[in-house]
């Protein structure tokens, strides 16, 4: 770029695409603000500060060309308006470009502004070598999702070189690819990879934002995860991340918070979005202008019934699949977008998005915010009825084995009715956002004081059972149940229709010691434990998926009826103890902890496994149940609760299952 001198003025330029962009011979600079007065573009050079008005204003779109301007360039805006109700102009502060897809600096929470606390947006170049890569598009019938944190999943990783433990490409290193391997997973569903910052109240309690569900910027991935950052290397390495994992057939999935901004509440800081345009971006309070809807809990609501936020949003997805590569998002908050917005409908007509996974969170905080099983076909959503059905049952025996049938056959009353396949549901035990497994069976109660509000967040109502003792023990009887309900409950998940979906680490046996918000952790408590791993845990739950692999109809793409097909077969019966079908009365008579189920082969005479007929047997009691099996001779492929729990046995007749177990059979 040439030298900036008071005489330097900007071309016109276009208003299209918004953001700032590379011919090759300079840059274009576009930003929308509907109710802006004047917008000067701020170019950085060393200390130097150089502000050029952008000359031209195109449907709302402020415009303007520097010739010679070229890729790794800093530049930010000042915005000028009216300062009235809804507005909140200040055209002292550096503002970032929405667009940006990069950011460069610091950001603090200084109330004076000033060149040295404020982040700067960076002009960037895509070239890239991808090479071959190309999106594995595993069906969602065969997918199993593993939801993992980037800098949690390798921090401590002996096997990962330390100058990328915690990287985007650490998570992408050979110890991590044979982990993912060796497990079975299809995707990882990395928690929040965009820009975001550290709310001003962790910050002064010594803590940061550990999840990162508080974005500044949606384009730019964020640096601290990179290995090396500025030249654009953050963006490489999270490509290269992506290219990596792709070679080794394991898809890419985001997850994204469109819902809020880390500008938060009236009293936030003004970084971007608010100074540009304030009531463009937000939703504002009917009553009062000066204060900003909250459906997302964290102080700010986008306001995606205005087109050109919903555009932002729209150009942002399609950004990182077109030019990051990733294979899907999950939406936080997902109902937030669907209020009063074309979200969905924009979605399903895009021919970039309507190709790749798209998953809902299925709530917010706002009015009617439980949105499960309203989402349309194209999507899949958290099924949290899964979740606390089967914790119910499994834990506290607050669940029917009616509720468990029916989360076991896909929840299809939730599901189907939208003309949805099985896969609309992704089933979890645990998540992110809540105990571990392991914490799931050593604690009653949440135990969050570190996180300095005195216990008093997260969420009380786990539905957890400590098997005797609150949190560490060492009585043989409170460890063998643990052991057993772990493996029962991950049983449970990879027996049900559905794409499951497994918390990084779980299959360790990791603990964060009874921390059920643990989003402000961003030390061992939260980062994965390689060094303890549970490794007979990670093999019970490889050869659980292996299982699941083999056996087309524990992921069918159809609903099942129990009804019978042209060849006389049922895909489901569902199994008593007795040795019989279950009738009405059953469902609501003793033995109340044991269920059992019968699937038919999905393609009939086609490979030997899909040509088996499975049992499914599941005793939550804690005592020991007998099973009348059905006729013939049946294979034993798996006891959640045996010494070697996949060790081949036959049996015919009946069969015992220990208290707290299931037991997978096949037959020819």
């Amino acid at each position: 770029m040439g030298t900036i001198t008071p005489d330097t003025d900007l071309e016109e330029g276009r208003p299209w695409p918004l953001g700032a962009h590379w011919d090759g011979a300079g840059v274009n600079f576009s930003l929308f603000s509907a109710n802006a007065e004047r917008v000067e573009l701020c170019i950085f050079e060393g200390s130097t500060i150089h502000t050029l008005p952008l000359p031209k204003c195109t449907d709302q779109v402020w415009h303007g060309y520097l010739p010679g301007a070229s890729p790794g360039l800093c530049y930010a805006f000042h915005v000028f308006g009216p300062n009235s109700p809804g507005h909140r102009f200040d055209p002292s502060r550096l503002l970032l470009d929405p667009y940006a897809r990069e950011l460069s600096g610091t950001f603090s929470y200084d109330p004076l502004p000033s060149f040295a606390n404020s982040p700067k947006s960076c002009v960037t170049d895509e070239a890239f070598d991808w090479g071959d890569d190309a999106p594995p598009s595993t069906p969602w019938a065969d997918s199993v999702l593993y939801e993992i944190h980037v800098k949690g999943a390798t921090r401590q990783h002996p096997g990962v070189p330390k100058s990328l433990r915690g990287t985007y490409a650490g998570l992408a290193s050979p110890a991590m690819l044979k982990h993912f391997k060796r497990l079975g997973i299809t995707a990882v569903n990395l928690l929040p990879v965009h820009h975001f910052l550290d709310e001003r109240r962790l910050l002064d309690n010594g803590l940061t934002n550990y999840w990162g569900y508080n974005t500044l910027s949606f384009f730019a991935p964020e640096p601290r995860y990179a290995a090396r950052v500025g030249g654009q290397s953050v963006i490489a390495e999270f490509r290269s991340m992506v290219r990596s994992l792709h070679a080794a057939g394991i898809e890419v999935i985001l997850d994204v918070v469109y819902n809020h901004t880390a500008e938060t509440d009236e009293f936030g800081p003004t970084i971007s979005f608010r100074g540009i345009d304030n009531s463009s971006y937000y939703r504002l309070t009917g009553n009062d202008l000066n204060y900003y809807e909250n459906f997302s809990g964290c102080g700010n609501t986008l306001n995606l019934a205005h087109p050109r936020v919903l555009q932002l949003v729209m150009d942002s997805l399609r950004y990182w699949v077109s030019e990051m590569h990733v294979d899907g998002f999950r939406f936080d908050l997902a109902a937030t977008l669907t209020r009063d917005s074309g979200f969905l409908a924009a979605v399903r007509q895009d021919p970039v998005l309507a190709r790749i996974k798209m998953i809902a969170e299925p709530w917010d905080l706002g009015p009617d915010g439980y949105h499960l099983g309203r989402f349309p076909p194209g999507w899949s959503e958290w099924n949290d009825r899964f979740r606390d059905v089967t914790r119910a049952f499994w834990l506290t025996g607050e669940s029917e084995p009616a509720a468990m049938a029916q989360r076991l056959a896909g929840s299809s009353e939730v599901f189907r009715y939208s003309g949805r396949a099985p896969q609309a549901g992704v089933n979890f035990i645990t998540a992110h956002d809540g105990f571990t497994l392991r914490d799931l069976v050593s604690f009653q109660e949440k135990h969050n004081e570190l996180n300095g509000e005195d216990n008093r967040d997260g969420h009380g109502h786990n539905i957890s059972w400590n098997c005797g003792e609150e949190g560490v023990s060492d009585d043989p009887i409170v460890l063998q149940r643990r052991h057993h309900l772990q493996r029962a409950l991950l049983a449970t998940l990879f027996v049900a229709q559905g794409v499951p979906m497994l918390q990084g680490g779980d299959e360790l046996g990791r603990t964060q010691s009874g921390n059920n918000n643990a989003y402000c952790q961003d030390n061992d408590l939260t980062w994965l434990d390689w060094e303890h791993a549970d490794t007979e845990l990670i093999d019970f739950s490889a050869k659980l998926i292996a299982l699941r692999r083999r056996f087309p109809q524990l992921r069918r793409c159809n609903w099942l009826t129990g009804e019978s097909n042209n060849r006389g077969q049922r895909d489901i019966v569902w199994w008593h103890p007795g040795g019989r079908e279950m009738c009405h009365d059953d469902w609501h008579s003793p033995p109340r902890g044991a269920l059992g189920f019968v699937l038919s082969p999905a393609v009939p005479n086609d490979a030997d496994e899909s040509s088996q007929t499975l049992l499914v047997l599941i005793n939550r009691d804690s005592d020991e149940q007998t099973f009348h099996l059905p006729s013939g001779s049946w294979l034993q492929l798996c006891d959640s609760s045996a010494e070697s729990p996949f060790a081949r046995l036959q049996h015919q007749g009946a069969v015992s299952l220990t208290a707290r177990s299931i037991q997978l059979l096949s037959q020819e």
